[in-house]
């Protein structure tokens, strides 16, 4: 199994009534900065410790399960919102920083917020690395009968059961299905994440499993559209320099193969202050396939002045 260089040490802080899970890797009480790392949908915060480990810098590192994620609870919830994410990552900011403006690496979903939150705060922001935080594909008013129609359809089928994550046998099922989802994750790392991403369980027949620390009610679809518009007009407020870094094998090649025609990049480029790179050999989870090239281009771009 993958040994971790640095260890981390776990948190937990209140926040909006949620006791909220912090995954924390180095000295928060020194001179340095810390980096804030925020995960992607179905993924835990975890999830950076190779990236953590290839950091050429000692600069402590916080990352947070989200809400529903992780160890990191939800109150019983049958759907999450989106602006709940950066209302929970302005406490969390608040918590740890105070009022310095914070330095952030968000993946995919984690990415999406911290550029929405730096578009709706952009004096809390001093550098952002977006991973594959690229939004949604446009939508269009006329959709909205028939997603808020799914959208309680899917709510009843919760309710009912019928949207229970899978659960594993043993840890290796876990990291064999991390390893089908992603084929370049190696095998040390699966049976790592393997033990991060999912815990023991008793089902009710009285048998153990291994379970996806992940709240069901996440697979419900979202009810409100994807508005381009305000995700425009959020990156246009921008103020923070910002590195976006696309995978050559990442969700717009994927989204592109599923007929999902739409120009994220044109998006992206109206950030006032915008880096873009692409990264060759790596997928989606790019911080799992090359985190020695994604610790160097964090560590380069956050060391500019």
């Amino acid at each position: 199994m993958y040994q971790p260089r640095r260890i981390s040490r776990s948190q937990f802080i209140p926040l909006r009534g949620l006791e909220h899970h912090v995954r924390i890797w180095g000295d928060l009480s020194g001179t340095e900065q810390p980096i804030v790392m925020l995960h992607g949908w179905m993924d835990v915060g975890a999830s950076f410790q190779f990236v953590v480990d290839a950091l050429a810098s000692g600069r402590p590192v916080i990352a947070p399960d989200w809400r529903g994620f992780g160890l990191t609870g939800s109150r019983g919830a049958d759907n999450f919102w989106f602006p709940d994410y950066l209302a929970d990552l302005d406490g969390l900011l608040d918590h740890y920083l105070a009022d310095q403006p914070a330095d952030i690496v968000g993946h995919s979903m984690g990415g999406n917020i911290s550029m929405f939150f730096a578009g709706a705060r952009p004096e809390r922001i001093r550098r952002l690395v977006n991973l594959e935080g690229f939004g949604m594909a446009r939508t269009q008013p006329e959709q909205a009968p028939a997603r808020y129609a799914k959208w309680m359809d899917e709510i009843k089928s919760l309710h009912r059961g019928e949207q229970d994550l899978q659960t594993y046998q043993e840890a290796s099922g876990v990291a064999r299905r991390l390893m089908r989802t992603n084929p370049r994750l190696a095998q040390d790392k699966a049976d790592w994440l393997a033990t991060h991403w999912a815990a023991p369980t008793t089902r009710a027949d009285g048998t153990s499993a291994w379970r996806i620390l992940g709240d069901a009610a996440h697979k419900i679809v979202n009810a409100n559209l994807y508005r381009v518009d305000e995700a425009i007009e959020l990156y246009k407020s921008i103020q923070a320099p910002v590195l976006a870094v696309e995978a050559v094998d990442g969700v717009l090649q994927t989204w592109k193969k599923r007929g999902i025609q739409d120009d994220f990049v044109a998006r992206l480029r109206l950030v006032p202050r915008l880096e873009f790179v692409q990264m060759s050999d790596a997928g989606h989870m790019m911080h799992h396939d090359r985190p020695h090239e994604v610790a160097r281009l964090i560590e380069e771009f956050l060391s500019k002045d």
